[in-house]
């Protein structure tokens, strides 16, 4: 009776602990919207989405190169990473010697942990003017350098730990039965892995790059530093961008002396949580049905 009153108790506090936990998102996304609901009084969302005016001091609040601007950083971060990260997770655990995974692998865990201000720096002083000197020089375009170009290629940096370290991990979990299989009806080393392997585990390479893909949208400070933070929407490559994360940390200090600012903020956290929810849910959507296919 006494094993099961403390089995009863254990398992009451850890749904609790759930609940407390999961309720979080839902706490932040009302406060947010309370915050946010004074804009709406003079402003429809149609407008708020659409419009291309950034004017504070004229009333003016149009996200829509700040949502441009955040989709397309992300997007290019993600199509530059993607590719290197899942190629280095299939090396390191499919081809890679022990040594060489020995002295990768705490690389790449030093290089999550590097704050993301160091990134900015880097950015600053390396990617920056890489692209102002001679990557510009060679399309033949006039830049500053602080670009979308120089956001995603410092973001897709800031993703590379993530996104390798998981689909290694999920990679590796493969059982090796699988593998002989494969091998037993004759096929190659590569073919094993990509039909294979890689089938078996695509639904956590999947997570993997929805763990990356979260962390790029909402990353502030080191894209701040190098995108130039133009409220317009970009043209090109080349062009200044200005993502919603780095709207929010550059007026959040000034927001108090213009009205419906404080507003406007709270609703581009709100917009931003929106975004990230919808693209998450949208991946673990498609990340179950392969699962299923692949039962």
């Amino acid at each position: 009776m006494n094993r099961k009153l403390k089995n009863t108790i254990a398992s009451k506090l850890m749904l609790l602990a759930t609940i407390s936990s999961t309720s979080l998102v839902f706490i932040m996304a009302f406060v947010l919207y309370r915050k946010s609901v004074k804009i709406f009084s003079n402003r429809s969302l149609i407008d708020l989405l659409l419009k291309s005016s950034w004017a504070p001091t004229k009333g003016d609040f149009g996200f829509y190169p700040f949502i441009t601007s955040t989709v397309l950083v992300t997007g290019l971060a993600m199509s530059l990473s993607i590719p290197l990260c899942l190629l280095t997770a299939i090396y390191l655990s499919e081809y890679a010697p022990s040594k060489v995974r020995g002295i990768i692998k705490p690389i790449l865990d030093l290089l999550s942990g590097i704050p993301s201000v160091v990134f900015g720096l880097w950015g600053v002083s390396f990617v920056v003017p890489i692209i102002r000197d001679y990557i510009s020089q060679f399309v033949g375009v006039t830049t500053t350098g602080y670009c979308l170009l120089s956001g995603g290629i410092v973001l897709a940096l800031m993703v590379f730990p993530i996104i390798i370290s998981v689909s290694d991990e999920v990679l590796r979990s493969v059982p090796f039965e699988v593998r002989e299989a494969s091998f037993s009806l004759g096929a190659t080393k590569w073919q094993t892995v990509k039909y294979a392997v890689i089938r078996r585990a695509l639904p956590g390479i999947i997570a993997a790059i929805i763990l990356g893909f979260s962390r790029a949208f909402g990353e502030t400070m080191a894209v701040l530093m190098v995108v130039g933070n133009v409220a317009k929407v970009p043209s090109s490559l080349f062009d200044p961008a200005y993502p919603l994360p780095s709207l929010i940390a550059n007026n959040y200090g000034e927001m108090m002396s213009i009205p419906l600012y404080d507003s406007a903020i709270m609703f581009a956290a709100l917009l931003l949580m929106l975004v990230i929810s919808f693209f998450s849910i949208i991946a673990r959507i498609i990340q179950l049905k392969i699962e299923r296919r692949s039962l």
